[in-house]
């Protein structure tokens, strides 16, 4: 038989793909569980190949079998010294390089003794080693008090965090358990601002900056503001090209946020002002960051920590306006009769949600259609319990496709693919699918039952 062919073979010798599908299922979780007995035979090993009292350079030694045998650190700080021959001889076996082979081991050290709850999950199939791997890479440097607060604040819903998210909260670690390297790096960064525009090429230049957040959000939303409009004033070029003629404009008009014009630069004397349009810095923090005991606060614009030594920053500037907001209940449930939806019900789901909600998707809610998961014009109310953030591509595959979900209750969504498997979708993970591997017809698309939410919220799960 040439590369590339195959003979044909009768339709009754050729597997479903259902039954193809549960064939992959079998052998990937067959897969894992190698993997995760690697990991705990690793582990008994670094055990049994510990060497004690380091000294202060943090390294120890030992005589093994006639030989002065050094403890080398593999992870961060807190995990076991390992012997350095021992671990030579474990890469080996492994048939690693020795780099590789060794960041590899102490990787998963670092997971079993300074990310324990993460570990916990790997030995319970609840989290996937290489995704641990990864987490146990960013928390190396880490001190051993930050490391594990990380570990526990993941252990949460470590499935369904984005790797944005988890960088995020090794940034927060720093902030909170080393706020002066925190603040030093901030400043040190702060230092490294620039704004370069270089390379005529074609008539056109490459611009780079780094900026202070609140400067690049501000900048970011004047650009564009002037892109749609250069859009309705008939530019019918790109998004990206209006935005590039916008930036221009801004070196040609006066458009600072608060522009003061003197006569007189000895005195100072203001005769005119400009304030332009005002941009706007969502900022979350709590008594404990107003009080000093938290030195961490959220930017909703940025989606990450902020120092509160850069908030007082910000809300410095001349001319900032504080406005307090109150906490938004997520479980508040008033339908209205239209079929378009209140920003309130929108800002609500997405405060619940998070993200699109079809299986493994990250897409941010605040990016997401928000689809009735009864429609309208089927008797589903507009209402944040019958609302569900969806992504353009998947809303597609909802709407023009056989996949199908159901809301088990606010937030907990159960999907089910063309071929019958099912996916457990919750605010704490996206679990693992389950294959109908004893039935013989796959579980056909729901059908709302009559009764509209409550019916469907009701009725029992398809799951096998």
């Amino acid at each position: 038989m040439e590369l590339g062919t195959s003979t044909p073979s009768t339709p009754s010798s050729t597997p479903s793909t259902a039954s193809r599908l549960s064939r992959i299922a079998d052998e990937s979780e067959a897969r894992a569980h190698l993997e995760v007995s690697e990991w705990r035979n690793i582990v008994a090993w670094a055990d049994a190949n510990t060497i004690d009292n380091p000294d202060q350079d943090g390294q120890a030694a030992t005589m093994r079998d006639g030989f002065l045998d050094t403890g080398i650190p593999i992870a961060g700080p807190g995990a076991p010294l390992v012997s350095e021959f021992a671990l030579m001889e474990l890469i080996a076996v492994l048939g690693r390089t020795p780099d590789g082979g060794r960041l590899y081991v102490g990787k998963i050290l670092e997971c079993a003794w300074r990310l324990p709850e993460l570990y916990t999950a790997v030995l319970d199939n609840k989290l996937a080693p290489w995704r641990a791997m990864r987490i146990a890479e960013l928390t190396h440097p880490l001190t051993q008090r930050a490391a594990a607060w990380v570990d526990h604040q993941l252990a949460i819903a470590v499935e369904s965090v984005t790797w944005a998210q988890i960088d995020r909260l090794v940034e927060e670690a720093i902030a909170r358990f080393d706020p002066e390297r925190a603040e030093a790096e901030r400043r040190k960064r702060a230092d490294q601002r620039r704004f370069t525009i270089t390379g005529a090429d074609n008539g056109l230049v490459y611009v780079d900056a780094l900026m202070d957040a609140a400067d690049g959000h501000d900048l970011n939303q004047t650009i564009t503001r002037r892109a749609h409009l250069l859009g309705q004033l008939g530019d019918t070029s790109s998004l990206d090209v209006r935005r590039s003629k916008a930036a221009g404009e801004l070196a040609r008009q006066d458009l600072s946020l608060d522009f003061l014009i003197v006569s007189d630069p000895d005195t100072g004397e203001v005769i005119a002002r400009s304030p332009g349009r005002r941009s706007v810095l969502n900022l979350h923090i709590t008594d404990t960051t107003l009080t000093g005991d938290n030195p961490v606060g959220r930017c909703e614009e940025t989606r990450g920590p902020v120092l509160a030594s850069q908030i007082r920053e910000w809300l410095s500037l001349p001319g900032s306006t504080i406005i307090v907001r109150p906490v938004i209940d997520v479980a508040d449930c008033v339908p209205v009769d239209s079929y378009e939806i209140p920003d309130r019900h929108r800002t609500r789901v997405q405060l619940r949600d998070h993200t699109c909600r079809f299986p493994s998707c990250t897409t941010p809610a605040a990016r997401c259609d928000l689809d009735h998961a009864i429609e309208h014009n089927k008797g589903g109310p507009t209402c944040p319990c019958n609302l569900v953030p969806l992504c353009r591509r998947h809303h597609r595959a909802k709407t023009h496709s056989t996949w199908t979900y159901r809301v088990l209750r606010p937030g907990h969504y159960l999907w089910t693919s063309p071929s019958g498997a099912r996916f457990l979708v919750t605010p704490r993970r996206h679990h693992h699918p389950h294959h109908p591997r004893t039935r013989t017809t796959l579980t056909p698309p729901h059908t709302p039952p009559d009764g509209g939410v409550n019916g469907m919220l009701n009725a029992p799960t398809a799951a096998g």
